[in-house]
């Protein structure tokens, strides 16, 4: 067994891997980016070694200063996590030249899966079934676009060396393509440094199923079942859960098998997930499930797989590194209840889902369910690298059971101020739809105003915020408290209820930023989630967290930007330019594509006009409410 471990990766998942290595007695050693001179995972490791500026690719993906590091500490294996370099053949190759252990597959075996369309020819030659495409050489836009048409729209178009969502777009329309091909080659070569692309026919009612399986150096192979990950946006999971609704055994049997030929057919070592995507219109089915790429690593979802089976996948990895054999044989591996999980994002949800940066002031986890985080309360997310902050798993000896346990978590996972899609999740685990397992890819897309709607607290929630805030501020006994300091003291605006045999119940009136509410004193039933913090309360309600004052907000004067102008959201790259100074643009027209936390992110007009003022070019770096373009409406 290997006694020396350096991850070369961040966040929860390096948080993860130091948890675990640390239980079997392995020393840890972090590597970290300025960014990142005080993450979690630095501050867990038992070393850490400067590898770098904040840039991924001037330190976490610099394979040569992670092999230095590793040499400097003396640790004898390199554990790439997900992401970053835990695909990248050539790295792995290092390693091993390097005479270190690679805790993955082999170099070979990333090659073969890593690009997509080799991948598809090799199991076609190994008999598992994919789905019907084009995995040409001649990457000209004539050439792609000829075959799009021949496939017939919808088409998808996927990044040859893609991964996690980027450089793929779904193209509805012909009109539609050039545009969409530019896009996702731009974000491939600038995610992968490779801008070639692969097209399939889109299905219109999939499904993302996906099989986890693992191999050794002895020679054995073996599945851990399946998960459904269908839930996404913009091809970026969102929810997952294992087993998936509606498999019956005979269509688990097939296509776990198939999973495990397409794993033996590259003679696999390590953790690996081969994907699949399912027409689901009429169930799941063996015949109309078709494979889509293998992941040569641990997932992110990898969780719920580790909750049905009570094995510890990255101890796994670990044994398989140092030589063991698989802990366990097919026949002793069994599904045991079911599992959820969510993926926590600092994001807004209403707010086009931007990314959002800044200092998590609370993260605090409801203690249960299980919760991988790569935060604590203090830290801060940089615009840098992938704002997941954290996975909220449930558990349950069914799906509905699961489904509650995930409710419970989201429920009173508290993390302020900094935005995120918490409250999102919430409503997505809640809907009924969704109870019913009526899962498939474009469920966020289809429902997505319910799940974005402006939350309302409950009348419990905002009573038991004022008992803390009149309690605070002294008010209670205080009967002639009026609801406006502005008010006047007389029976007509002092806020006292008298009741026959019932005690006094008065109202204040409550502030969440701009949002006024009215709270009870007097009859909250002390249930809900709530503390002081500062002048204000902090109250937690379905994955909300609500930050309530007595002090109405003060409004934007006439300094505030006008309508026409268009700021960026976020620090990022400006990747392309598409309009210029003086032209005319109508109302939702693309005008600037910024770059910012692995996404691309389009800015439109917001009305017919003029763009009166551009300081925007191609390449350049612009820092968060930087003025891009100025609108001029039209006369």
């Amino acid at each position: 067994m290997i006694t020396s471990l350096l991850i070369a990766n961040r966040g929860e998942i390096a948080c993860r891997i130091i948890r675990t290595a640390r239980d079997m007695g392995i020393r840890t050693v972090a590597v970290y980016s300025d960014a990142d001179a005080r993450a979690l995972h630095v501050r867990q490791a038992d070393e850490a070694v400067h590898i770098g500026p904040s840039p991924a690719r001037e330190s976490y993906l610099v394979g040569d200063k992670i092999l230095a590091a590793a040499r400097a500490t003396g640790a004898e294996a390199i554990h790439p996590g997900y992401g970053f370099l835990s695909e990248n053949a050539d790295f792995a190759q290092a390693v091993l030249d390097a005479g270190l252990v690679w805790v993955g597959p082999n170099p070979d075996s990333i090659r073969a899966m890593g690009l997509k369309d080799a991948a598809k020819a090799r199991m076609i030659a190994a008999g598992v079934p994919v789905t019907p495409g084009y995995l040409g050489e001649d990457q000209s836009p004539e050439r792609l676009k000829a075959e799009a048409d021949a496939i017939g729209y919808p088409v998808l178009i996927k990044a040859v060396a893609g991964g996690g969502g980027k450089g793929m777009r779904r193209v509805d329309a012909p009109e539609d393509f050039a545009d969409a091909l530019a896009s996702c080659q731009r974000e491939a070569a600038s995610s992968f440094g490779d801008d070639r692309v692969l097209l399939e026919k889109y299905v219109l009612s999939p499904r993302h199923i996906e099989v986890q399986i693992f191999g050794d150096r002895h020679g054995n192979v073996v599945h851990l079942f399946e998960r459904d990950c269908s839930l996404q946006r913009r091809h970026q999971k969102v929810i997952e859960e294992a087993p998936a609704p509606g498999m019956d055994p005979e269509t688990r049997e097939a296509i776990c098998a198939a999973a495990v030929r397409a794993a033996q057919a590259v003679d696999y070592v390590g953790a690996g997930t081969i994907e699949f995507i399912a027409d689901a219109s009429a169930g799941l089915r063996a015949d109309r499930i078709w494979f889509m790429e293998m992941n040569t690593r641990l997932q992110v979802e990898h969780p719920v797989t580790e909750e049905i089976t009570r094995q510890d996948l990255v101890e796994w990895q670990l044994r398989v590194a140092s030589g063991e054999p698989l802990p366990l044989r097919q026949d002793e591996l069994a599904i045991h209840g079911w599992a959820m999980e969510a993926r926590l994002y600092a994001e807004d949800p209403d707010n086009g889902f931007l990314p959002q940066t800044g200092i998590v002031g609370e993260f605090r986890p409801a203690g249960y369910p299980r919760v991988d985080a790569g935060v604590v309360a203090g830290d801060v997310v940089t615009p840098f690298y992938d704002p997941m902050i954290a996975k909220v798993i449930g558990h349950g000896s069914d799906r509905d059971g699961a489904r509650a346990d995930l409710l419970s978590g989201l429920d009173r996972l508290t993390t302020w101020p900094l935005r995120n899609n918490a409250a999102f999740l919430y409503r997505l685990v809640d809907h009924p739809a969704f109870a019913d397992g009526a899962v498939h890819t474009g469920f966020i897309g289809q429902h997505l105003d319910a799940l974005t709607a402006p939350p309302t607290p409950s009348q419990q929630l905002l009573d038991a915020a004022a008992n803390s805030l009149a309690e605070q501020a002294g008010m209670l006994p205080d009967l002639r408290y009026v609801a406006r300091p502005d008010a006047r003291v007389d029976a007509w605006t002092v806020c006292v209820g008298f009741r026959l045999n019932a005690p006094d119940r008065r109202e204040i009136r409550l502030w969440d930023g701009a949002h006024g509410y009215s709270g009870r004193i007097g009859s909250a039933d002390g249930t809900v989630a709530h503390w002081t913090r500062g002048a204000g309360v902090l109250a937690i309600e379905r994955g909300r967290t609500y930050y309530f004052s007595l002090n109405a907000p003060r409004h934007a004067g006439a300094g505030a930007v006008a309508d026409g102008a268009i700021l960026a959201p976020m620090p990022g790259r400006v990747t392309a330019v598409e309009i210029a100074a003086g032209a005319s643009v109508s109302k939702g027209q693309r005008l600037v594509t910024l770059e910012a936390m692995k996404m691309e992110h389009g800015l439109v007009a917001p009305f017919d006009g003029v763009v009166a003022e551009l300081n925007a070019d191609a390449g350049a770096q612009v820092s968060e409410g930087a003025l891009l373009v100025r609108i001029e409406k039209a006369e």
